[in-house]
């Protein structure tokens, strides 16, 4: 996630499944940690690329980005976002798919700000689901209709990331978190987050999506 701003487009979502192939095609005890660099974790979607591909493009796009966030939910090792800095949108809700999240605690917001873009219907089903089996419903409530901007200690205050710390100790405390549950068992880890999760999970992989 070097990518400035680290928008996300069809080109992003390749680079990140074939991250998460190396991941789950590796031997031995291992963990995801994502991040970005500079000002930002992700600031959403690329929606200057986006307008410039047909209706049905872009809904299998998104189909495509739920189901990436299913990918995470369930990934069969512990994964954890560092969050640099600005997480917004889509960008906030791919920390939300990873297990654990530490946020930089003097930069950088938390933020759902599609109340103030004026789209009608900003999110997909699937994007419900998954906030809405992160944080709790208060906080889904608050933060979708206000579209507040959320430092770190709020978003720890609300739930939604666990750990707040400074710039210099956030990469380093997630890889420690992910360290810790490395030699988990990667089937039994895959089969109670779907345990967990499995109605949110139902909606983002789109099951029927082809019928």
């Amino acid at each position: 996630m070097r990518g400035g701003e680290n928008r996300i487009n069809p080109s992003f979502l390749a680079e990140f499944n074939r991250a998460l192939d190396e991941v789950e095609q590796s031997q031995g005890n291992a963990a995801l940690v994502s991040t970005g660099e500079g000002k930002f974790y992700s600031n959403g979607l690329d929606l200057d690329a986006l307008s410039g591909i047909a209706r049905e493009q872009t809904q299998s796009f998104l189909i495509e980005l739920d189901r990436l966030f299913a990918r995470l939910l369930a990934f069969p090792t512990a994964t954890v976002a560092a969050i640099n800095g600005h997480a917004f949108a889509a960008g906030a809700m791919l920390a939300l798919a990873h297990d654990f999240r530490v946020m930089r605690s003097d930069r950088g917001f938390v933020c759902f700000p599609e109340i103030d873009m004026g789209t009608g219907q900003p999110l997909t089903q699937g994007m419900y689901a998954l906030i809405g089996a992160r944080i709790p419903q208060s906080a889904f409530h608050e933060a979708l209709i206000t579209g507040r901007r959320y430092g770190a200690p709020e978003a720890v205050r609300l739930q939604m990331v666990h750990e707040a710390k400074d710039e210099a100790d956030v990469l380093p405390r997630a890889v420690e978190i992910a360290r810790e549950l490395a030699g988990k068992d990667r089937a039994t880890m895959s089969a109670l987050k779907r345990g967990l999760l499995q109605p949110a999970l139902d909606i983002l992989e789109h099951v029927d999506a082809d019928s």
